[in-house]
Order: structure tokens, then C-alpha cells, then sequence
């Protein structure tokens, strides 16, 4: 199952706290082929710009910062004019940023073409929320997770209390509603499954589960074997 037969692109997509990252990336170990996650990529524009107090509106000045701006991924950790931001850029408020940023065009355009050229190269399975519709639409096989709001809210919570032991479920859960909305209502690339996309609903699968339900699509369809 983890011979390489061809040159593949794999789309994960769905909402936050859906398990696309987590399983996007043990699918790429797997299958031995590349990994990236385009959040990161729009939390680290995010986060810079924030930074640099731009209106996520100012579209000419965000081209201009973006023509400068060195982002490199090496060895799955992602880093910012040569600093490693990986581990920073996962705070949920970086998320919220993210997600305000990603409505202006031109940094969707940007992440998109960073997204496609390292597509062109290699084999590789990408997650996001408009991967299968919008970055790679010829992507060989895409995937759409979901699960119930409380339950991806758990698994943030989880994930946030280790770091911020005051944080609420409460606060999560608001969050993740206001992220869903936001995601699911812009007016470019809004979050929605492609049109041929396999959807599985994980809030009852453990992640074993789910990578089990997708290497059986991929064997179903002969991209990769024994």
C-alpha cells in the first residue's frame, strides 16, 4: 500500500476541528509522499500582517508586502523570512487571523500559487477548505471531513488546555461557530465539499478509522498497490 505508482494529489478538506490536518499528514506518511497544510500557510501571512498593522483590505499594500515575503516549507515545519513559526503560528486567535486575512483575493492568489507550483513537482496530499474546489480541482481523489460542532470544539479544547489551562469549552465552541460562519459565508472560495468529493463524517471514527476509510478509496481506485 505504500508503493509509489504515480504522481498523485490527494484534497482534504472541511471545517475546523474536522481531523484534516492530523489525518492529511499520517496519510502522507503512509503513502511516503509530500505533505502540506494551507492553513499554516494563511496563518503565517496572517499573523505577519497582523504584525505589521495592515487592513486586510489594504489589497496594494498586502501585494506589495506579499512580493517580498520569503515563506518556505522544509521538512513539513514552515518557515517566515528563515525564522521556524511552526509551533507558533498553531494559537487558535492566529487561526481567527487566518480566516480574516483569507478573504482579500490577493493573499488567497498567493497561498494558491505556492500550493500548485510544489502540486506540479511531487506527490502530495494538501488540507484546507478549498482545496477540491478552488487550488486543485484535478486532484486524483478528494476527501471532505466533518464531524459535529461539539465535538470538533472538544478536540480544539483538548488541544488548547494543554497550552492555556484557563481556556473554556464555552470559548471554544464560540470560536469554531464564528470560524464555521465566516468560512462558510465569505464571498470567495467559501467553505463547501467538491462536487465529487467523498465525504465522511468523523465525530464517531477514531483516526485510525479514518485513514483506514480513505487508503480503501485509493486501493478502489488503483492509485497506489502492492
Amino acid at each position: 500500500m505504500t508503493q509509489k505508482a504515480k504522481k498523485i494529489k490527494i484534497a482534504i478538506d472541511g471545517p475546523a476541528g474536522s481531523g484534516k490536518s492530523t489525518i492529511a499528514q499520517k496519510l502522507a506518511e503512509i503513502l511516503k509522499i509530500n505533505y502540506l497544510n494551507s492553513g499554516a500557510l494563511y496563518r503565517i501571512i496572517g499573523y505577519y500582517l497582523n504584525e505589521q498593522k495592515v487592513d486586510p483590505q489594504d489589497s496594494k499594500n498586502i501585494e506589495n508586502i506579499l512580493e517580498k515575503l520569503n515563506i518556505e516549507i522544509k521538512n513539513n515545519r514552515y518557515f517566515l523570512d528563515e525564522k521556524d513559526v511552526t509551533i507558533s503560528i498553531k494559537d487558535s486567535k492566529i487561526g481567527d487571523l487566518a480566516s480574516l486575512y483569507s478573504r482579500n483575493n490577493i493573499i488567497r492568489e498567493k497561498v494558491n500559487e505556492i500550493i500548485k507550483k510544489i502540486a506540479e513537482k511531487d506527490s502530495i496530499v494538501v488540507d484546507g477548505r478549498d482545496i477540491g474546489t478552488v487550488v486543485l480541482p484535478d486532484s486524483d481523489i478528494k476527501i471532505y471531513l466533518t464531524a459535529s460542532i461539539e465535538e470538533r470544539a472538544k478536540r480544539r479544547w483538548s488541544e488548547e488546555k494543554g497550552k492555556k489551562p484557563n481556556i473554556s469549552f464555552t470559548e471554544i465552541l464560540e470560536e469554531i461557530k464564528n470560524r464555521d460562519y465566516n468560512d462558510s459565508n465569505r464571498s470567495i472560495a467559501p467553505l463547501k465539499p467538491a462536487q465529487d468529493a467523498i465525504i465522511i463524517d468523523t465525530t464517531n471514527l477514531s483516526i485510525e478509522e479514518v485513514l483506514q476509510k480513505i487508503l480503501k478509496i485509493i486501493e478502489e481506485r488503483g492509485i497506489y498497490g502492492n
